[in-house]
């Protein structure tokens, strides 16, 4: 373990810095279609930084000692609620992500069940099966069950009569996506409300991802389904601001239709000797850095200026599906109404992992998607405002690269891994699968990642988890 030295200057800490980012993701450029959102405006990025930096000490945990962060956040949320459909009765808390903002909307129903049907000993979230992995986070922090359903092969949407059958006298929350992180496309959010009222349980609607987006290309005449709070039935809403928002990160919002389900989420604590903790989210001590920066993205860019982006972004989108029908071994899956788009083989003999290796080495980062539960393993791309000039590009590199074929994986290694108990491994899981891998522990990644992504695949999701929890563990070791 490395002991702190002499203090090292400005130069030696920024230099040093510098050279740990050099094998990092270029996070601008609109080559990297994961994880970053690039409005490619700078002035956007130099304003975030510095407001950013201008907050990073002022502390959140108390509004009352810091008024402007208070300020800020009841006019952040004012904004985002018009955004979203919201009424007179609207109320939102300002969140450090989408996964909090899913956790504080997952626990307000919980303990809001808690009130109406305290004889719910065991409560369920009934969830399809591309809602947001932070849903069953949610429920692993917060002792609920997720009930996950399966959605349509071929449009990727839940149905409302699947979700009715999965509802028993424990549900206490329904969710929908707007749209599912995985293939673009939005939930029957309309249909759903109906199915919450008709039932009496809350629905959330989890459009962190698409929620700045999609009423900006309704705008612009896309057929967007109705997914925000205005549509009846629908309880609370998650938006993250940045994503198509363009903010720093983390800044999320969760929105409520009204007040009451609000209190559920807050936590307070005066049982103690300090001073009674009142708490509207997850944490308690937070920079107001990503607030302000949120407060000030958002003016200074203002509708027409993210009008302007989302029409970048919709023209990007348009051209990658029209051009991908030019390619014959790809096919995108689903008729995505945002920017988010799923490539699967069109081909028996076109293999998606390979393509996102060949992908990486020509400098592109593109996401492979595994199969699971019968729906195919795809490449994700995110698009956003900076992708639209590199849409030429990347069709023409995907074209060459769907031709690639991926090296074989060895079939009885493929049927070994089908079988193994997770339960059963023992302590070293790492060590003793990553050699049938063919790598070694502490050995990093390969290059190419196709026959990997095949054996993940071929793993049940619980020893895929198993095994990933070992990984990350050895990541993280000083």
């Amino acid at each position: 373990m490395r002991k702190l030295s002499t203090g090292l200057s400005r130069d030696e800490v920024l230099a040093r810095l510098a050279g740990y980012r050099s094998e990092d993701l270029p996070a601008r450029g609109g080559r990297t279609f994961a994880y970053v959102y690039d409005p490619a405006r700078p002035d956007i990025d130099e304003l975030a930084h510095e407001v950013y930096a201008s907050f990073l000490d002022v502390n959140g945990l108390d509004p009352t000692v810091f008024p402007s962060l208070l300020r800020m956040e009841n006019e952040v949320i004012g904004i985002v609620a018009d955004h979203l459909g919201g009424g007179p009765d609207t109320v939102g808390t300002f969140t450090s992500g989408g996964t909090e903002s899913i956790i504080l909307a997952v626990k307000a129903a919980r303990d809001a069940a808690r009130v109406s049907h305290p004889e719910v000993l065991a409560p369920e979230v009934v969830l399809p099966v591309t809602a947001h992995a932070s849903f069953q986070k949610a429920c692993h922090y917060l002792g609920l069950t997720p009930v996950l359903v399966d959605v349509d092969p071929s449009t990727f949407r839940v149905s409302p009569g699947v979700v009715r059958a999965a509802v028993s006298e424990n549900t206490v929350l329904l969710v929908g996506s707007a749209p599912s992180y995985a293939h673009g496309v939005v939930d029957p959010i309309s249909e759903l409300g109906q199915l919450a009222l008709e039932l009496s349980v809350p629905l959330h609607v989890d459009a962190c991802i698409g929620g700045w987006l999609l009423p900006y290309f309704t705008q612009l005449g896309e057929q967007v389904p109705p997914f925000d709070l205005s549509v009846p039935g629908v309880t609370s809403l998650s938006v993250d601001l940045h994503k198509y928002a363009y903010c720093a990160k983390g800044a999320s919002v969760v929105l409520y239709a009204e007040a009451g389900m609000r209190r559920h989420q807050y936590y307070a604590c005066a049982d103690w000797t300090g001073y009674t903790m009142i708490n509207a989210g997850v944490q308690s001590s937070k920079s107001g850095g990503p607030l302000a920066a949120a407060w000030a993205v958002l003016h200074a860019v203002g509708q027409d200026g993210y009008g302007e982006l989302a029409a970048q972004t919709l023209r990007a989108r348009r051209a990658l599906v029209a051009g991908i029908d030019d390619i014959p071994g790809l096919r995108v899956l689903g008729r995505p109404e945002m920017a988010l788009v799923a490539l699967a083989a069109a081909a028996p003999d076109v293999n998606v992992f390979a393509v996102c290796d060949e992908m990486a080495a020509r400098g592109w980062y593109v996401q492979a998607q595994l199969g699971y539960r019968g729906l195919p393993a795809s490449v994700h791309l995110t698009l956003t405002a900076s992708s639209e000039e590199q849409i030429p590009a990347l069709l023409a590199d995907l074209a060459e690269c769907a031709t690639v074929p991926a090296a074989p994986v060895d079939p009885e290694l493929l049927a070994a891994v089908q079988t193994l108990d997770p339960d059963a491994l023992p302590d070293d899981v790492l060590g003793a699968l990553l050699p049938m891998a063919g790598l070694e522990p502490g050995g990093g990644l390969p290059e190419k990642m196709a026959g990997i992504n095949a054996l993940l695949e071929a793993m049940s999701p619980r020893l895929r988890e198993r095994l990933l929890i070992e990984f990350l563990g050895a990541a993280f070791r000083p």
